[in-house]
């Protein structure tokens, strides 16, 4: 079996789309012998902020000397970093060898209607835990895919939990309120097992408390248990802030991603770190959190791609994100005339999004589309073209034209769904690489 016809296996489990529930994934791993059983690990929900937040963690961790799995979606270089151990994706020949052992065990569970159309998202799940248990990972950091409740990811055991944002997205299936969506989310806290929450709201975090509480859960809250306190944008490409807990306080912290929202999420990968260190009886220091600070990247996530011309990529997917986009935008491009290339998923509020990013006030967006069998139609946002906005037909043209065009006064930010920031990614690395274009 080639790579190619492995992943075209995995995605062959997709038109059985996301179905909530755990019966099928936990029939799954009872065939393989309940790995998720047999790995520590570290589980996070959330709205946004997810990926940074595990990124963060796991190079903390790795600063600790330990071997870190990390399960994460989607991927935006290569299918094989959804499963990465230490930050390097899974090797061809173990994920192929992971398709030949669970292709005729999905297969076999098909024959069963209960249990029958397992999905490319749990056959991942559980590919992810066998894959850690085999090479003996120290803890593993599971991201859920979506909610938390009846994720698939839930069937892990955890020693620590984390909840990093709750905002309003995928209200067809969470819910349609933040007190509805807290829930779900709040789903992946266990009997007695810590917790850490990041910047959420009274009402949402209200409902977090309640569960915690219910099942016996140590809270650490932000701004309760730890504080970060945002200072400054860094030197060159980052932000500096300072952590504080009942542990001491750290003044000279800097993230390797810009945004004030990346240092609410290293401040709950700082304090989850600190926790976990002390059930495993390891000593942390500044100077390790300093440099896995540092060292962490995640991309896609305000990443810069160029300097001359400035592009940026950020995959804000939905409106919670857009707000924290924008705020970066006013607060660190003001000097800019900002050329915004979007496209998202017609399952997002696209309206809602569009006219937050409108609210910067240097600003043109290029709407368009991309291949993907959800991306929108542009035939269905024609309304929103304004002064503000335009639409691009084809993406990779209008790429070309705003690019050809800009100054050293115009910055370029490509936007909208992870899926589309994949593809503008890999094109623009192909024509220049991570320095001029």
């Amino acid at each position: 079996m080639k790579i190619e016809e492995a992943i075209a296996w995995i995605h062959s489990r997709l038109p059985f789309g996301s179905r909530p529930g755990l019966d099928r994934v936990e029939s799954l791993l009872e065939v393989v012998g309940h790995p998720e059983r047999k790995v520590k690990t570290i589980h996070i929900a959330g709205t946004n902020g997810k990926g940074s937040t595990v990124t963060y963690l796991r190079c903390l961790l790795e600063e600790a000397g330990l071997t870190v799995g990390t399960f994460t979606s989607p991927y935006i270089e290569s299918f094989n970093e959804r499963i990465s151990i230490n930050g390097q994706g899974i090797p061809d020949q173990d994920l192929i060898g992971l398709v030949n052992k669970y292709q005729p065990l999905v297969e076999q569970l098909d024959r069963f209607e209960a249990v029958s159309g397992i999905t490319e998202f749990e056959t991942l799940t559980a590919m992810a835990f066998d894959y850690f248990l085999n090479k003996e990972v120290d803890v593993a950091i599971i991201e859920v895919g979506l909610g938390g409740l009846l994720d698939s990811t839930n069937v892990a055991v955890p020693m620590l939990t984390g909840i990093t944002t709750i905002g309003l997205d995928h209200t067809d299936i969470l819910g349609e309120t933040i007190e509805e969506i807290a829930a779900q989310k709040a789903g992946i806290i266990k009997q007695g097992i810590p917790v850490v929450t990041g910047n959420i709201e009274k009402r949402a975090l209200e409902v977090i408390k309640k569960q915690a509480k219910l099942r016996n859960a140590p809270l650490f809250a932000y701004d309760d248990a730890y504080h970060v306190e945002y200072k400054h944008p860094a030197e060159s490409w980052g932000e500096q802030f300072t952590f504080s807990n009942d542990h001491g306080k750290m003044t000279r912290l800097t993230t390797s991603m810009i945004g004030q929202h990346q240092v609410e999420n290293a401040g709950i990968a700082i304090e989850l770190y600190q926790i976990y260190c002390l059930k495993e009886k390891i000593p942390f220091r500044e100077k390790e959190i300093i440099k896995g600070l540092k060292r962490a990247h995640w991309p896609g996530r305000m990443e810069k791609l160029s300097n001359e011309p400035l592009v940026v990529l950020d995959g804000a997917h939905n409106a919670h994100a857009v707000k924290r986009l924008v705020q970066n935008l006013k607060k660190e491009f003001k000097e800019y005339h900002i050329n915004v290339l979007f496209s998202a998923l017609r399952t997002k509020n696209v309206e809602s999004m569009i006219e937050q990013l409108k609210k910067v006030p240097n600003i043109h967006i290029y709407l368009t589309t991309f291949e993907h069998p959800k991306a929108i139609e542009l035939s269905n946002v024609s309304d929103l073209v304004d002064d503000k906005v335009s639409i691009v037909s084809l993406w990779q043209f209008g790429l070309a034209e705003i690019l050809e065009k800009m100054t050293d006064e115009d910055a370029l930010v490509v936007t909208g769904s992870l899926y589309f920031i994949s593809d503008v990614r890999n094109l623009l690395l192909q024509l220049g690489g991570n320095d001029e274009l």
